[in-house]
């Protein structure tokens, strides 16, 4: 699946506006600083991850969660269907080709530091429009704490505190919760969210627990078998 002109030139118009992209990150590996970095897959895809933003090696291969985080995804996607180790980079790529990748901002900011709440909420119509009409899978594995509340911006009150609440539980990375995105024409998508904590190693919480909680993750969305 590809990215239709008229959304990816939305994207491309927003962030010509945008302060704080990582501009020398793009020029050292010859990049477009404003074409979005989304990794689509198949329209049909049975499941999606949604992380914060892309980091250096994301803007190198113009491709999301491809780096040391990513990696970790990847690998536990390739261990879940077929039962070993990623054998290399090149198979990491192949196996992230058959899901949905997308982040709450598809472009890389200076220092790799969150993108603010006002540049979120400027591309949160965007994300979700491709979120909705894009794609037709409706699970997601978030990833970290950002991406699971993205789910609530510019979404009513009662949604965002639902959100919060949810992620305060102790069970939040085993339970699903159940949200409904609303883009601004009033249309409308139900998603099924499986947080997870973000794969970072400098989140030493949760950076050696990762694997088996994406692997309790994959197997709870029967991912391998849907993806074979």
């Amino acid at each position: 699946m590809s990215l239709d002109d008229t959304l990816r030139e939305a994207f491309r118009r927003e962030a010509q506006h945008l302060e704080g992209i990582d501009l020398p990150t793009y020029r050292e590996f010859g990049k477009d600083p404003f074409e979005p970095i989304i990794g689509l897959g198949p329209s049909d895809a049975p499941v999606g991850f949604l992380g914060r933003d892309p980091g250096k090696q994301e803007v190198k291969w113009g491709e999301p969660f491809i780096g040391s985080g990513g990696q970790k995804v990847r690998q536990g996607l390739h261990l879940a269907m077929h039962g070993e180790p990623l054998p290399d980079f090149e198979a990491s790529r192949e196996v992230g080709r058959r899901v949905f990748w997308a982040n709450t901002v598809p472009y890389k900011p200076t220092g790799n530091k969150a993108w603010s709440m006002s540049v979120k909420k400027r591309f949160q119509p965007l994300m979700a429009e491709l979120l909705i009409t894009h794609w037709q899978g409706r699970e997601v594995i978030t990833l970290g704490r950002e991406a699971f509340l993205w789910f609530g911006i510019n979404q009513p009150r009662e949604v965002r505190q639902a959100l919060d609440a949810f992620w305060r539980r102790e069970d939040c990375f085993e339970a699903i919760h159940t949200t409904t995105l609303v883009l601004e024409d009033g249309r409308d998508a139900t998603f099924e969210l499986a947080p997870l904590p973000h794969p970072s190693p400098l989140n030493q919480t949760w950076f050696k627990r990762f694997p088996e909680l994406l692997e309790s993750r994959l197997e709870q969305l029967g991912v391998a078998q849907r993806l074979i």
